[in-house]
């Protein structure tokens, strides 16, 4: 018996305590007796409440997927080498061209060197063979006016005109020497004179001939220089593209997820330099049941939520949707782009999402007020009240109007829900339903919470006694 007195001595003054504790906070508490906490339940708590309200909203279709990067790529260096620089780290944001890493390139440089020079020689060489035939650098290639062929064409036509004048000469002297009017001899003279003048023509015809193959031919070696510059051009464009691929820059604009690579390492070309990743736009994949496949459209809007961002709607535009059916899943699939322009969405990032459609349907809203949300969990409750208790419903929350939320689940029409203490509140507890709640301090709600355990640890060491 005295252990059970004992026992009830410090329960009352741990009510006594807890009232003290109540009245400090506030007024309204100061009455509240030790006979009156251990007799009774606290008082029964008073809830402001809300119904249900009911709204038409466009149609749309709940669907989930993930974020996904609008380009992604793992950089591998055009040659292989020891890397020397590593100018970017994970995280960091660089623009198209920006160096991503540096790998030594004195070798390089050396056959760039040697190339260098080989051009420098075949330019030498064709500059050569374009002076003998007389062509200007640039120039269009003419026979007749290479300066040998020249030549000999001013002395073929020289030829040809001294060969028609001994011609004329000796068809005058075979019409005197019948006439009488000159000698033999002269008449033989002047002939023989036109036949050396036609055979000097047949010569220099010859020759004219020869310097024009000869310039031809010596053309022919100019194409042949042209053809040994452009190789040797190559090969430098080669070593000069060997010293650039040194350097390893970003293919487009974007941040870097990945380094993998340090100062010092040797990288072969199937090596990974960086992983690069375009974020803005990002684009998020989803599978819809291919019952909704038809309502489908692109640039239809879409909302989607993401656990790290709780309460907060992104909004992008469907840009694809997969003309076939999965066999498997009987899903269709959809990709949305959301413009990201903040850098709140991260790619990989899991997304519960709202694909608007045509036409509108009756949904449930209820103010936010009314709305317990749990981040650790992502998950959303509310307090309804039926029967003079409050009862706990899990929902899934859906397009947000002001200060009002869409329920998409968990609820129907015209419930009445409660819309303060709700940190106060558990499944089944007695409550009385009133209009809105004056404002109260931040203590008042732990007193109360004091007050109804006190009420539960005295009752049971009196009930003890009684039985006893």
């Amino acid at each position: 018996m005295t252990s059970r007195v004992t026992s009830r001595s410090g329960v009352v003054s741990l009510a006594g305590i807890a009232l003290l504790a109540a009245s400090g906070c506030s007024n309204a508490n100061k009455n509240i007796s030790l006979t009156e906490a251990a007799t009774g339940p606290a008082k029964m708590l008073k809830v402001a409440t809300v119904r249900a309200a009911t709204r038409q909203v466009s149609s749309s279709v709940q669907v989930t997927g993930s974020f996904l990067a609008e380009e992604s790529s793992d950089v591998a260096p055009p040659a292989a080498g020891r890397v020397i620089a590593t100018p970017v780290d994970a995280g960091a944001f660089v623009k198209e061209g920006e160096i991503l890493a540096k790998l030594e390139d004195r070798d390089a440089q050396l056959r760039l060197q040697a190339a260098l020079a080989s051009e420098q020689q075949a330019e030498a060489s064709l500059h050569q063979a374009e002076s003998r035939i007389g062509l200007t650098q640039g120039g269009k290639f003419d026979a007749n006016n290479v300066p040998e062929v020249l030549s000999a064409k001013a002395s073929y036509d020289s030829a040809v005109a001294q060969a028609k004048m001994s011609e004329a000469d000796a068809q005058r002297y075979d019409a005197l020497i019948k006439t009488g009017d000159v000698s033999q001899s002269a008449y033989d003279k002047a002939r023989t004179q036109a036949d050396t003048a036609k055979e000097q023509t047949n010569s220099a015809r010859q020759l004219f001939e020869a310097a024009l193959n000869s310039a031809r031919q010596n053309f022919q070696g100019v194409i042949n220089a042209q053809a040994s510059l452009a190789g040797a051009r190559a090969q430098t464009a080669i070593a000069r593209k060997a010293v650039e691929d040194t350097i390893i820059k970003a293919p487009f604009t974007g941040y870097i997820s990945a380094r993998p690579i340090a100062v010092g390492q040797y990288v072969a070309l199937t090596a990974k330099i960086a992983t690069l990743v375009r974020v803005t736009p990002l684009k998020l994949e989803l599978q819809v049941q291919e019952s909704n496949a038809p309502q489908l459209k692109i640039d239809a809007d879409v909302e989607a939520g993401v656990p790290g961002y709780p309460g907060r709607m992104f909004q992008g535009k469907v840009t694809a949707i997969n003309p076939t059916v999965d066999p498997n899943s009987r899903t269709v699939a959809v990709e949305a782009k959301f413009a990201n322009q903040d850098l709140a969405l991260k790619p990989g990032m899991f997304a519960t999402a709202r694909i608007l459609l045509n036409g509108s349907s009756v949904g449930i809203f209820l103010p936010r007020a009314a709305i317990l949300t749990d981040p650790s969990t992502n998950s959303s409750q509310v307090f309804f009240i039926r029967d003079g208790k409050a009862r706990v419903a899990v929902v899934q929350l859906g397009a947000v109007d002001g200060d009002m939320v869409q329920i998409l689940s968990g609820i129907t029409a015209d419930f009445v829900v409660a819309t303060n203490h709700l940190q106060d509140l558990f499944d089944g507890e007695p409550v009385e339903s009133a209009g809105p709640a004056p404002a109260t301090t931040g203590a008042l709600p732990v007193a109360h919470a004091l007050l109804r355990a006190v009420s539960t640890l005295v009752s049971r060491p009196f009930e003890g006694i009684a039985r006893a």
